[in-house]
């Protein structure tokens, strides 16, 4: 009679859990796709150890220095946790704004504003004269921002910026990282490319259906803005010149990461942080949307995880990688992206509790 009892509290539990995992509610309504081939680290990926020699630098009590921007003077304006931006400047580092929310992606115009790509707040911006903080943009066509993730202005000083997801927002799903994983496992195409003109305050929607838009940078000589799309492993090109003005296309595919935000540097180079190598399971879980539903039903601890590995990329206009530092050890790791200021390359991580910085000779791989 034990034993029957046994059998059938096991036959129930088997039951319970079964239909928990094909049943059960979750936020999540995947979308099949095939992925790309994952080059791996190969070719111009090829394993390194060239960012083992990057310096701490502490941004104060907060950390996770996700985005920067250089200011004219060479300060680095770096954004952090608790909703916090910073200022490094000769003599210390200088609390600069406060958002109350999450900044992530910064941007100067030419009268040095900052723009500021807060997750929770959407479209900030700080006046210079009198560092007064207001909203830029909140909402677009009616329906508030979520999203908020990076930032740049053009040269004829319109400012564009990414809304990586306009289904889950970071502030309604635990924060920026937990919504960016919903999705990336949805891969449902709720990201976007904005632009809004501060002169007359037009906002308007230039790229649509990217799976997490993430980093934007504005092309110094005004041809063109680039947009990462994570969830897509790859980067595209919004024309703003020539034969293929007002189009998009992709300028750089099939990268063995995750891209993050984007950053020009000197003599045409762009700056791109590789948050974490692909996952080989949820590449071979694309074109499986059922299944991967079932994955979000399962616990956190045993979904696929963020490798930590640090990865740094620089390309130019036409796509072709021209450098690329490495970290596998992971010391240095979740790296977000870089800006060049004085003679150092500064890179900012998601989760690290500093900022960091490589002599940019080193970095270029140059005698100094």
């Amino acid at each position: 009679m034990r034993r029957r009892i046994i059998k059938i509290a096991l036959a129930a539990g088997l039951c319970a859990g079964l239909g928990w995992l094909l049943a059960w509610p979750v936020p999540v309504d995947p979308v099949g796709w095939d992925a790309p081939p994952n080059p791996g680290y190969t070719g111009p990926f090829a394993a390194n150890t060239r960012l083992a020699g990057a310096q701490r630098i502490s941004v104060g009590p907060r950390g996770g220095p996700e985005g920067a921007v250089v200011g004219p003077a060479g300060d680095v304006f770096v954004s952090t946790e608790g909703g916090r931006v910073m200022r490094l400047t000769a003599a210390g580092v200088l609390p600069y704004a406060r958002t109350g929310g999450r900044p992530l992606g910064l941007a100067l115009d030419a009268e040095q504003n900052l723009y500021i790509a807060d997750a929770y707040k959407g479209l900030l911006v700080v006046d210079n004269r009198d560092r007064r903080l207001s909203v830029a943009v909140d909402q677009v066509d009616g329906v508030p921002l979520g999203y908020v993730d990076d930032v740049a202005v053009s040269p004829d000083g319109r400012v564009w910026f990414s809304d990586a997801s306009s289904k889950f927002g970071a502030e309604a799903n635990g924060g920026t990282f937990p919504a960016s994983l919903l999705d990336l496992l949805e891969h449902g195409g709720h990201g976007r490319l904005i632009r809004f003109d501060p002169r007359s305050g037009e906002v308007a929607v230039v790229a649509q259906g990217l799976n997490f838009a993430n980093g934007v940078v504005a092309d110094p000589l005004g041809r063109f803005v680039l947009v990462a799309e994570t969830g897509h492993y790859r980067v595209l090109k919004h024309h703003l010149t020539g034969p293929k003005q007002g189009t998009t296309e992709p300028l750089l595919e099939g990268l063995p990461c995750f891209p993050d935000n984007l950053n020009p540097g000197a003599d045409g180079r762009f700056w791109m942080g590789c948050i974490s190598p692909r996952s080989a399971a949820l590449d071979a879980l694309s074109g499986w949307p059922f299944l991967r539903k079932i994955v979000q039903r399962l616990p956190a601890a045993v979904r696929p995880k963020a490798k930590a590995y640090g990865h740094l990329i620089a390309f130019d206009a036409e796509g072709r990688v021209i450098h690329d530092l490495q970290d596998p050890s992971g010391r240095l790791r979740y790296i977000t992206g870089a800006v060049e200021s004085e003679g150092w390359l500064y890179l900012t991580s998601l989760k690290l509790p500093t900022l960091h910085r490589l002599r940019l000779a080193d970095a270029l791989g140059v005698a100094p």
